[in-house]
């Protein structure tokens, strides 16, 4: 996968200034799942925003006509080849038709935004293994009539 080269440049800053994502939620007050979606220019910044990264990475002012660009919204291939990322997809390969079945049982012909959404990561400690937990919101959008 093809990634634009500002996105190697934020991870190379954000590595030498030893930051995460969290660190990074509380300088810019947006979430760390959101952040990282910026880093790989699937969202775009306020200049405040950018100003505020680019302070706290220690990079060129630069970067802020890139960071605060529409950015033209998905990565890889339609199948991904990364094992992290196909997993996902897998998920949905397995889950989607039951999801959007059960979805669709509750709040009728529509879907769930992922304009209006948020999703937030959790560590879960297990003594048989630590469980990564999402939690997805998204604001339902029925289908219109015409």
């Amino acid at each position: 996968m093809e990634l634009p080269e500002i996105v190697s440049h934020l991870f190379a800053a954000k590595k030498a200034k030893g930051l995460s994502f969290a660190d990074l939620e509380k300088i810019l007050n947006r979430d760390e799942v959101w952040i990282a979606a910026a880093f790989y220019r699937q969202a775009a910044m306020s200049e405040e925003e950018a100003k505020l990264l680019v302070e706290a990475l220690g990079i060129a002012p630069i970067y802020i006509d890139t960071l605060t660009d529409y950015p033209t919204k998905g990565l890889g291939p339609v199948v991904p080849t990364d094992p992290f990322v196909y997993r996902f997809y897998e998920i949905m390969q397995v889950y989607g038709f039951p999801l959007k079945s059960v979805i669709q049982e509750k709040f009728g012909d529509g879907i769930m935004s992922a304009i209006d959404f948020t999703m937030d990561v959790e560590k879960e400690v297990d003594p048989k293994g630590d469980r990564v937990k999402l939690t997805m919101s998204g604001k339902f959008l029925p289908y219109k009539k015409w």
